[in-house]
């Protein structure tokens, strides 16, 4: 109410001597009420104003020129007739040289064409109706395989806000290394101009860059068109990390940690993506169409520091690291396995023993966790029932599964589909709550690899959850077969930022009464 009171203003305005009715012959005035604006300096809708300006500087050049050639131009001519224009052009002592004429029409056609190379490739964002009719639309699949496909999607806990490049509705080839530098630049650039705005840090002051992208590797890499695209210093310490799936985000994060050990008073950045046209599985193999359906364009970029004066202004601490590799055991090596199909098509093929697999691979890396973060309490039963079945054998029992929520504030669990998010928060005993953030990553931006984990902490930080001491586990799990843990203190409150992934959305979060949370 105050600030609505501040934007209002009295006037008393005298409307002369009444002439007629009871006052006549009387001093008569009104007092008129007038509303301000806003000061714009104040609202935080300036940053709308930045961002024009910004558009208007980069597009500057073409805004400028365009328009000044078609006004020299129709000014020229506009008012010849037709025939007294070609005699000009055609006679070059009665006006106009032919030579300048072409010119003149190659420097506009020049200009307009570098603005429209210069558009970034476009990227759709859509329902599942229309991933399948864009699926149909390449022309690519049979009805049996656009069935199964909608089937696939229609419990995959996907919603209808996800983003998919425009080449997969194409009926060429989208593996191209066009199509996945394209695709690259515009998720990769975007998720590191923001990163940069936010921490007002210059490219140039990194000195550890890593990078993760698990099937699309191209020569010269995707961390030096990083080093290239933002000028960064030649003496970086750069790392690309490739093949090794949707846990990648953590290790290159491990990476990184020795890097910033070994390398003091430095910065790290650490970027994990996933290309979807490059990976595209055209075929008919259903083990290798259940990507299609779940994964989505999506990148992220945080920034790490070992410089003690950013303590002030960091978001959290890094507690641990523990990895777990399942590469040995050949069903895990296998159960998430990149080949060609009986025709030749390449693609990503999904074993049936994935489920069981990944859940060895989850128990034994919260096992070796557990030690390190549960109560005492919480350990000693554990180990109590373990010894008790290991003595009395199938006799003993159940094994006492603790309780990671005693541990933690905040779970990041990869948002790999709605199955394998019921089975975790079956077997760890944990709280819709507990998985909301990944359930609400999974719905709006679907399975975005390695960086969805990413996604599922800042949706904590833009529902302001996150409170100072707080503990966040993040649990990521892959190919290879793989899983990784991570696990953050906060050292300040969480505040809703005023950009992000989720700054249209987060109010729509957790959705009820449609099936999904």
């Amino acid at each position: 109410m105050a600030r609505e009171h501040d934007l209002l203003s009295t006037e008393i305005v005298n409307r002369g001597i009444e002439s007629t009715g009871p006052d006549a012959g009387s001093m008569t005035f009104s007092v008129r009420v007038r509303r301000r604006l806003p000061e714009f300096v104040n609202s935080v809708n300036l940053k709308y104003v930045r961002l024009g300006y910004h558009y208007l500087i980069n597009h500057g050049v073409y805004l400028a020129t365009v328009p000044a050639l078609v006004l020299v131009f129709g000014a020229e001519v506009g008012s010849l007739s037709r025939e007294e224009m070609w005699r000009r052009v055609w006679d070059s002592t009665a006006g106009y040289d032919l030579a300048t004429v072409v010119a003149f029409v190659a420097l506009f056609v020049f200009t307009v064409s570098v603005y429209f190379l210069s558009l970034p490739r476009s990227i759709y964002l859509v329902t599942k109706d229309e991933f399948i009719e864009l699926a149909r639309k390449s022309g690519k699949f049979d009805e049996a395989s656009l069935e199964f496909q909608k089937r696939i999607l229609n419990s995959s806990g996907l919603g209808d806000e996800t983003y998919v490049p425009k080449s997969i509705g194409s009926p060429e080839n989208t593996a191209t290394m066009k199509e996945g530098r394209a695709e690259a630049s515009n998720v990769i650039f975007g998720a590191l101009d923001e990163l940069f705005e936010k921490t007002r840090l210059r490219p140039k002051d990194v000195g550890v860059l890593v990078l993760n992208c698990s099937l699309f590797n191209p020569t010269p890499s995707l961390s030096a068109m990083i080093i290239n695209h933002y000028k960064m210093r030649g003496n970086i310490l750069s790392f690309n990390l490739g093949g090794m799936g949707c846990s990648a985000g953590l290790i290159a994060l491990d990476l990184a940690r020795d890097m910033l050990q070994a390398n003091p008073n430095n910065y790290a950045v650490v970027v994990s993506t996933e290309m979807v046209g490059f990976n595209w599985y055209p075929g008919k193999d259903r083990s290798m169409l259940i990507p299609n359906c779940y994964f989505r364009m999506g990148c992220s970029a945080l920034l790490l520091s070992n410089r003690r004066r950013d303590y002030r202004r960091a978001k959290y601490t890094l507690e641990h690291i523990v990895r777990t590799h399942k590469g040995a055991d050949n069903r895990s090596f296998r159960s998430v396995y990149q080949e060609e199909d009986s025709e030749k098509h390449k693609g990503i093929k999904i074993s049936k023993d994935l489920v069981e697999v990944g859940g060895d691979a989850i128990k034994t890396n919260i096992t070796t966790l557990g030690p390190l973060v549960l109560p005492f309490s919480e350990q000693l039963l554990f180990l109590s029932t373990l010894v008790w079945k290991t003595v009395l054998g199938n006799e003993g029992g159940q094994p006492y599964i603790p309780d990671y929520k005693l541990a933690f504030e905040h779970f990041c669990v990869h948002a790999a589909s709605k199955t394998v998010l019921d089975e975790l928060q079956r077997n760890l005993k944990l709280s819709d709550k507990n998985l909301e953030a990944s359930r609400a990553t999974l719905h709006r931006f679907g399975n975005t690899s390695s960086s969805s984990i990413w996604y599922e902490l800042a949706y904590l930080e833009a529902k302001e959850r996150v409170r100072r001491g707080d503990r966040v586990w993040q649990l990521s799990f892959g190919s290879g077969f793989k899983c990784n843990s991570v696990v953050w203190k906060s050292l300040r409150r969480s505040r809703r930022p005023e950009s992000g992934p989720w700054l249209d959305c987060i109010d729509r979060y957790p959705l009820q009464g449609n099936g999904d949370f």
